[in-house]
């Protein structure tokens, strides 16, 4: 596996050695022991959640607060999504910031989001079937969404016009909202 530091503390792409041949392809998802290796810590995955969206849908931002902050490991099984986060860790010099890679099921890449990120993405293709381990139950009263469009969050969306968004998603905070609501959350 290829373990790719982006701008933002934390975050990882992982590329992992994919195996081809006239039969078709095999490649391992996931290793701990080299996602422990390079971490240096071990992090461990308790959930895994899977959805199927349409072209345009838009799921997030999302993230738990403390106790059932959450880790995940995001992989795209079929299609392609634009793949966003937003660091909220109150020491972090990056807070505030947001980052979005495009994933898809042909570069077989995942993306490692540590607790203290807000994350969210868009189907760019068809459709898309997205794949993700998280370091912690989901619990639906801790959970809290970030609005997708707060322009302070500067996330370019590539369908900004009339995303398909879940009720929740509708109504998400402002960020300048959402810092108070937030202190000391994911020191």
């Amino acid at each position: 596996m290829n373990f790719k530091k982006l701008s933002i503390e934390g975050l990882l792409l992982i590329t992992p050695k994919v195996f081809e041949d006239e039969r078709g392809y095999f490649f391992e998802s996931f290793n701990q022991k080299e996602f422990t290796d390079y971490l240096g810590e071990k992090i461990a995955f308790v959930q895994d959640n899977q959805s199927k969206s349409n072209k345009h849908t838009l799921r997030g931002l999302h993230f738990q607060k403390t106790p059932f902050a959450q880790g995940k490991l995001v992989r795209v099984l079929s299609g392609e999504i634009y793949d966003a986060v937003i660091d909220l860790r109150e020491d972090s010099k990056t807070f505030g910031q947001s980052l979005a890679v495009n994933l898809n099921s042909e570069s077989f890449q995942a993306l490692y989001v540590p607790k203290g990120f807000a994350h969210g993405f868009q189907v760019v293709s068809n459709s898309a079937t997205v794949f993700y381990k998280t370091t912690n139950f989901y619990n639906e009263k801790s959970e809290v969404t970030i609005a997708w469009d707060d322009l302070k969050a500067d996330i370019n969306w590539p369908n900004s016009i009339n995303p398909g968004l879940s009720e929740k998603d509708k109504v998400g905070l402002r960020l300048d909202d959402l810092q108070n609501k937030i202190q000391g959350e994911f020191k």
